[in-house]
C-alpha cells in the first residue's frame, strides 16, 4: 500500500521559500531606517544642545540673544524696505506704462501762442539756413509768420521763407525780407489774409 501510494509534493516548503529572503530583506531595510532617523534624532538633539548651551549660558547668553534677536530684526526691516522700494518702482512703471499709453491716443498738436510759435521760427530757420540773425526780425501773428529785415544774400530771402513754411504750427508766411537799397514790399492787410485763406 505503500509502494502504491503517489508522491505528494511539499508545498509549505515551496510557498514559503521565496519569501524569506524578502523578509529578510525588509528587515534590513527597517534597521536602516531606523539608525538614520535615529542619527537624525542624535543629531538635531545635539544641535538643539548647542543651541541652547550658546543662548542659555549665564556668563554671555544675554548679550548672545539680543544680538541674535537684533540681527533678526534688522534683516526682516531690510527686507521689508526692499520690498517697498520694489512695489514702488512696479507701480510707478505701471503708471508710466498707462500714462504713455493713454496720452498716446489722445496726443494731438499742440498749437503754439505768437510768441513761442515766432521764436520757434526763428531758432530753426537760423539754424537750417545759416543766416544771420541780426538782420532778419521774425513775429507772428495768428500763425502767420512774418519775416522781415535785409538779408546779405538774394538767395538768402527765398531760403529763409521756404524754411519758415516747412515748421509745424505755421499757417502762412508772409515774406517782407529785400535785399539791402531796395524797398521793401508791402504786406497784404489781415483782411486781404483772411479772404485768401490763409
Amino acid at each position: 500500500m505503500l509502494a502504491s501510494a503517489p508522491r505528494m509534493r511539499p508545498i509549505v516548503a515551496s510557498d514559503r521559500a521565496p519569501s524569506l529572503p524578502l523578509r529578510r530583506g525588509r528587515r534590513a531595510a527597517d534597521r536602516r531606517r531606523a539608525s538614520s532617523a535615529l542619527a537624525a534624532a542624535t543629531a538635531g538633539g545635539v544641535a538643539v544642545g548647542v543651541l541652547l548651551e550658546y543662548f542659555l549660558d549665564p556668563a554671555a547668553g544675554r548679550r548672545r540673544r539680543h544680538g541674535a534677536r537684533d540681527r533678526a530684526l534688522s534683516r526682516m526691516r531690510s527686507g521689508e524696505r526692499r520690498a517697498v522700494r520694489r512695489a514702488r518702482r512696479a507701480e510707478s512703471h505701471a503708471m508710466g506704462v498707462t500714462r504713455r499709453t493713454i496720452n498716446a491716443r489722445r496726443r494731438r498738436p499742440r498749437r503754439l501762442d505768437d510768441v513761442a510759435l515766432a521764436q520757434k521760427v526763428q531758432s530753426e530757420i537760423f539754424r537750417r539756413t545759416g543766416a544771420r540773425k541780426s538782420q532778419i526780425s521774425v513775429n507772428a501773428e495768428d500763425g502767420v509768420v512774418f519775416l522781415r529785415g535785409t538779408p546779405e544774400h538774394q538767395e538768402d530771402i527765398e531760403r529763409l521763407g521756404q524754411a519758415a513754411r516747412a515748421i509745424a504750427g505755421v499757417r502762412d508766411v508772409e515774406n517782407l525780407l529785400h535785399a539791402p537799397g531796395t524797398p521793401a514790399p508791402a504786406g497784404r492787410s489781415k483782411l486781404e489774409r483772411r479772404r485768401s485763406g490763409s
